[in-house]
């Protein structure tokens, strides 16, 4: 029985290179040959070689072994996962030792015999093996760390609304069906898909999350999938895709909406296929993740509207989820604000107090930021109150909202103070003028995303 695995053998012997295919022929699936060291880069950057087979001497009468450990260093620099054998018809002691210091895994002098090679060939493999998966979980390891940096808060809420969220919550996350959360920008999606996975069978796995409307359309591939060395000009490493990261575990890709529709072919056909290829590389990956998606614009209007693929919206909804914004329950701010108070009193070393009054005046205010925007004023006020009790005015102020905003409800009719739209627009104006028009800190204060504010920016005009 053949095993798997490829070996590319390099001599200037035609027989040699013949002799030592038919013998190994027999046991491994994939054997390359050639007579020219160099076509070896191109070989390697072409196939998934785990063994070289290299011969030490090219020119006629040459014996030193010189243009083998130069070989030997050019392959080890183009792929550290590959394991070495060098072979020589003038082999000895000292030569073999120098060979092994150069990163070789072995030594074999000519004319061998079969049991011999093969006996070195399968060490080859499992140390080839053995180096493969160490490289592996060095990279995942970096990536995860960079992956894995961001803060998460936790996923509250006692309202009834939020009482049949979690509900849905228990119920979806025992199972690994794909996942669909729908609500505006700052409603918490992201921290319901961390709820959805502590509470799943993969909870012990990787959480990796992409936000896709961060996304340049030619690094989709890359991030996704991931790219072998040498794919583009900047890959001057492997790079493991988030399906990689994710593997076992669960994938959440945010702002799904804001893929195109040429990427949106190349995420269904890895879901539906389960495997992933690598930019650059040729050998399909097999994947398992439980993917949870979320999106802040309606994706049925989008595949109406021929922006968004129906195949995909069937694939990504089994269960979905819509998160209500923070003006429909409003009886969660308590609950909410004492949380974040409490967490950035410890992170700022503060020990601010808050009052039923100004609690009061926070429910009053219509969060068009919506759970994100709530932890951000918090944040600002605790940095800025200089007493004891969160002042109102660091909070709604630092959004110049405090006097415009009971200024505009005295001054506009009913229907305008509380339509969202105008809320929402008075609310961007005021972040823009308090940042003096930086667009990145206005849509920080607001907690929106750059591709959110942008949109909102053309829409209204601004």
């Amino acid at each position: 029985m053949t095993q798997t695995g490829s070996i590319l053998i390099v001599d200037d012997n035609l027989d040699i290179l013949i002799a030592t295919k038919l013998c190994l022929k027999q046991h491994y699936q994939n054997i390359i040959t050639t007579d020219n060291p160099f076509d070896i880069a191109s070989i390697i950057s072409d196939n998934n070689i785990d063994v070289v087979l290299l011969d030490m001497n090219f020119n006629q009468d040459a014996i030193s072994g010189q243009e083998g450990f130069y070989w030997l260093k050019k392959i080890i620099a183009q792929d550290p996962t590959i394991v070495v054998i060098l072979m020589t018809a003038y082999g000895d002691i000292q030569l073999a030792v120098d060979a092994i210091k150069a990163g070789a895994a072995d030594f074999i002098a000519k004319p061998w015999q079969n049991d011999q090679l093969l006996a070195s060939i399968t060490a080859a493999f499992a140390h080839a093996k053995d180096k493969q998966q160490l490289n592996k979980l060095t990279r995942q390891t970096h990536s995860l760390n960079q992956a894995l940096s961001g803060q998460t808060f936790k996923f509250l809420g006692q309202s009834e609304v939020m009482q049949q969220v979690f509900k849905t919550i228990s119920k979806a996350a025992q199972t690994d069906a794909n996942i669909l959360i729908t609500g505006e920008s700052g409603t918490g999606k992201e921290l319901a898909a961390h709820a959805i996975h502590q509470a799943s069978m993969r909870c012990g796995q990787a959480f990796i999350s992409l936000d896709m409307g961060s996304v340049s359309a030619n690094l989709f591939e890359s991030e996704l999938f991931g790219h072998k060395k040498g794919a583009f000009t900047d890959a001057k490493q492997d790079h493991l895709g988030r399906f990689e990261l994710a593997q076992d575990g669960t994938l959440f890709l945010d702002e799904l909406a804001n893929l195109p529709l040429n990427q949106q072919a190349s995420l269904l056909a890895a879901l539906q296929n389960r495997q992933i290829t690598p930019v650059g590389g040729n050998k399909p990956i097999s994947v398992d993740i439980r993917l949870i998606c979320a999106s802040n614009e309606n994706l049925y209007q989008a595949v109406n509207l021929g922006q968004f693929r129906q195949d995909l919206l069937y694939r990504i909804n089994t269960v979905e989820i819509r998160l209500p914004p923070l003006r429909e329950r409003l009886e969660d701010i308590p609950l909410l604000t004492n949380y974040y108070l409490n967490h950035y009193n410890q992170k700022y070393k503060r020990s601010l107090k808050i009052s039923p009054s100004i609690i009061q005046a926070l429910c009053q205010y219509s969060w068009p930021g919506n759970v994100r925007e709530l932890a951000h004023a918090i944040e600002r006020a605790v940095i800025l109150t200089e007493g004891d009790t969160l002042d109102v005015n660091s909070v709604l102020g630092s959004h110049g909202q405090t006097s415009e905003y009971t200024a505009e409800q005295t001054s506009h009719n009913q229907y305008d103070t509380f339509n969202l739209e105008v809320l929402e627009e008075r609310a961007i104006r005021a972040a823009l003028k308090h940042h003096k028009g930086v667009v990145s800190h206005a849509a920080k204060a607001l907690g929106l995303t750059r591709g959110a504010i942008y949109r909102r920016l053309e829409k209204y005009g601004l």
